[in-house]
């Protein structure tokens, strides 16, 4: 039985954006429902790949779908809260007829804790909400917990991959990452944290961060042994 506590979390920010298309709106009411995740048992349906993935905050999907698109005997988990990013998704699934893909829309807390030990090959947090105010650094996503529980599913071997294009948050989970002690930061000089994932396809927000003068940075840890 998992006894481990369930935490309280609230789920900051928006929940939805502009109305949606109503091509949008019919995949959301006829498509989401038969590739939604099941939350109490996450990984079910998905025996038949090699491995599996997850992306949490996927925003507009566009690095879900290239990831997906390009590695067919693995099943992608993608986690997005923002309606909107769900029917983005949702729409390069229809028209890519892409069958690897599961979504949850809301927060990864909601089925987390269900994923089973070591059950996972990959995970991405790729530019999330940076909550740049000091007084608001709670609601970041980055916290001890949930490093905890990606520890817990990840296979030893497997890799966490985070992005940011903004220094305190970058700070913020480094600092968290490695005082866990059970992930190895697969960096030697600067250039591999400056240099973009092998098959980056870029996203919206690393668009953003080099239009406005920030510089994005992508950071690669593997899971331990132990």
């Amino acid at each position: 039985m998992n006894t481990r506590p369930k935490p309280c979390r609230r789920l900051w920010g928006r929940a939805k954006g502009k109305p949606l298309s109503a091509y949008q709106s019919r995949l959301v009411d006829t498509k989401l429902a038969n590739i939604s995740v099941d939350v109490k048992t996450p990984t079910a349906g998905l025996e038949e790949y090699k491995s599996i993935r997850m992306e949490v905050g996927f925003g507009g999907a566009e690095h879900l779908m290239h990831r997906a698109s390009e590695n067919l005997d693995t099943a992608f988990i993608g986690v997005e809260p923002f309606l909107n990013g769900i029917a983005k998704a949702l729409a390069g699934i229809d028209r890519s007829n892409l069958n690897n893909i599961r979504l949850h829309h809301g927060d990864v807390w909601q089925f987390l804790e269900n994923l089973p030990n070591s059950s996972l090959s990959h995970i991405d947090i790729l530019y999330p909400d940076p909550w740049p105010k000091p007084r608001h650094y709670k609601r970041r996503l980055i916290q001890e917990d949930l490093i905890n529980e990606f520890h817990r599913i990840l296979k030893p071997g497997g890799e966490l991959h985070f992005a940011s294009d903004i220094p305190s948050y970058v700070d913020w989970a480094l600092v968290r990452i490695l005082k866990h002690d059970g992930f190895n930061w697969q960096a030697k000089t600067c250039a591999d944290w400056q240099t973009p994932y092998i098959d980056w396809p870029g996203t919206r927000y690393e668009a953003k961060a080099y239009r406005e003068g920030r510089t994005p940075h992508y950071f690669r840890f593997v899971r331990g042994a132990k």
